[in-house]
């Protein structure tokens, strides 16, 4: 008996020791180590990609009003006909290098690329599912893995965004007794007695991302839908601080208004004043995320400017967002903003 306790106990121990800790209670210090780098950044570039990305905001023909990347919500496409979509993306003209290059040269250090967007879709070859680039004609690409080694040539840091909700995924589906475009695609339903599985396909999707492109930052969005709670954050922010204890995650991995770890997201605006906690804005250089081909209203080159002098100054980072054509290739306007600002930074060390 007393053997048997003995051992009991040494196992005991054993498990304590290799016990992962609780990273919901970080230190303070442990905290502002990990973030120093972001903190110290102050600029990044947003990269929406996707399926929507070959249809330039529009729809049969018709123009669809508001976001780019929200197209399948807007023109209320059924998931089975927008799928179909893989059958034409092949965006050979992507050149991460000449992407990761103009970030640097604009005065930014890292990268944020939608890898899964609500529509679901996935920018790399995922053994979870074949709504991804290996079931498109431009399979036997990788360009995470591309952008991935771009960052690092030119020193910058790589981020990618995962969506909690998704479009596609057979978990979920269109909210029938939505009244609006909100209500039918942003509020999607969950299906009874699918959370556990959906939670476990992220996880699996996720763990990806961090193992095999060695991302630095995870940036969720889809926090808002009304099945994702507090503790299913909680516990997905614990799961990646696991796989990689130094990665960084934004408070939209849990619900945004209260949970604030590690950095706050405002999106399309800024505080007026600092605020108690890291954070960092995005905006549109025009007036969607995701490519759109008659959205002409770009941001002048001081507008971006003076933003980003502001955001800083009150504490914050500015992720400013690009969105390629369907073919891969970054709207010549946006390169030329990007470079105008990248000079302006300059001009301030001069």
């Amino acid at each position: 008996m007393k053997k048997t306790l003995i051992t009991a106990l040494l196992l005991i121990n054993v498990s304590l020791l290799f016990s992962q800790p609780n990273y919901l209670e970080e230190t303070g210090k442990d905290y502002a180590k990990r973030m120093q780098w972001f903190t110290d950044a102050k600029y990044g570039m947003f990269i929406h990609f996707g399926l929507y990305s070959q249809l330039g905001g529009v729809w049969e023909g018709k123009e669809i009003e508001h976001y780019a990347e929200w197209i399948q919500a807007n023109a209320d496409i059924p998931a089975q006909v927008y799928a179909m979509l893989t059958s034409t993306f092949d965006p050979r003209d992507f050149d991460a290098g000449f992407i990761a290059k103009t970030a640097k040269e604009a005065g930014m250090q890292y990268i944020v690329i939608t890898t899964k967007h609500h529509e679901g879709f996935c920018l790399w070859d995922s053994k979870y599912t074949n709504f991804d680039v290996a079931s498109t004609p431009f399979k036997g690409r990788d360009i995470l893995a591309e952008l991935s080694v771009a960052c690092k040539e030119h020193g910058l840091r790589f981020g990618t965004y995962y969506s909690i909700i998704d479009w596609h995924h057979p978990s979920q589906e269109r909210n029938i007794d939505g009244d609006n475009s909100w209500d039918k695609w942003g509020h999607v339903r969950l299906k009874s007695g699918k959370k556990e599985e959906y939670i476990k396909y992220m996880k699996n999707q996720i763990k990806e991302l961090v193992e095999n492109y060695d991302t630095d930052i995870l940036w969720f969005d889809g926090d808002w839908t009304y099945w994702w709670d507090m503790a299913s954050g909680e516990d997905l922010y614990q799961y990646i601080r696991e796989l990689k204890p130094e990665i960084i995650i934004n408070n939209r991995v849990a619900k945004r208004a209260k949970f604030k770890k590690d950095f706050g997201t405002p999106e399309q605006k800024h505080p007026e004043a600092a605020l108690n906690h890291v954070w960092e804005a995005c905006y549109t250089m025009n007036h969607s995320w995701g490519y759109k081909e008659n959205d002409k209203e770009w941001k002048d080159a001081q507008t971006v400017y003076n933003k980003l002098k502001d955001i800083n100054k009150k504490g914050g980072n500015l992720l400013l967002n690009i969105g390629p054509d369907g073919n891969g290739n970054v709207p010549e306007e946006s390169v030329k903003i990007l470079l105008e600002v990248g000079k302006m930074i300059k001009g301030e060390a001069e």
